[in-house]
């Protein structure tokens, strides 16, 4: 049974299969832990367009967090199907996705972040969100890598976590 006030697990989502792979270890753990798991799935707004741009070619601030939105569903459903376990909490968070982490690390025991099998071997570095997490993060960070080449989640357009 989880405690009120314990701490809680953050992991950090996007669609791929190092992100997936990310999600369900971070489930197991929490599991096993006896903690909540916090997902976060961070979105940024389309930049300014320039004075140039065709006016009305860019999506509207709310379509763009409705697409993060659906997305998020789409990677839910692709981890633990319709019904995610107990425990687990969802957000969909505008900004940059390494600061946004770093700043849920705060109340965090555990930051988790999915990784390209590749990622970190043969020269290839880490990616930016968990290079910055490595310096920012205010709890333990877990790295959670996947195969190369495994298939991203699907996403569906007809469901949006609330």
């Amino acid at each position: 049974m989880i405690e009120p006030g314990q701490q809680r697990m953050v992991v950090g989502v996007k669609r791929s299969a190092a992100a997936l792979a990310a999600l369900r270890w971070a489930a197991a753990e929490a599991r096993l832990r006896r903690t909540t798991l916090h997902v976060v799935h961070t979105w940024e707004p389309a930049a300014r367009p320039a004075s140039y741009a065709i006016v009305g070619d860019r999506p509207a601030n709310g379509q763009e967090r409705h697409c993060a939105q659906d997305n998020l569903a789409a990677i839910m459903r692709a981890a633990f199907g319709a019904e995610p376990p107990a425990g687990v909490t969802v957000e969909v968070a505008e900004g940059m996705a390494e600061r946004v982490l770093a700043h849920r690390s705060r109340d965090a025991s555990l930051l988790v972040l999915g990784a390209a099998a590749d990622a970190g071997m043969a020269g290839r570095p880490a990616g930016p969100v968990i290079r910055a997490c490595m310096r920012s993060a205010r709890c333990p960070l877990v790295i959670i890598t996947a195969a190369v080449g495994a298939p991203p989640p699907v996403v569906s357009a007809s469901v949006a976590v609330s």
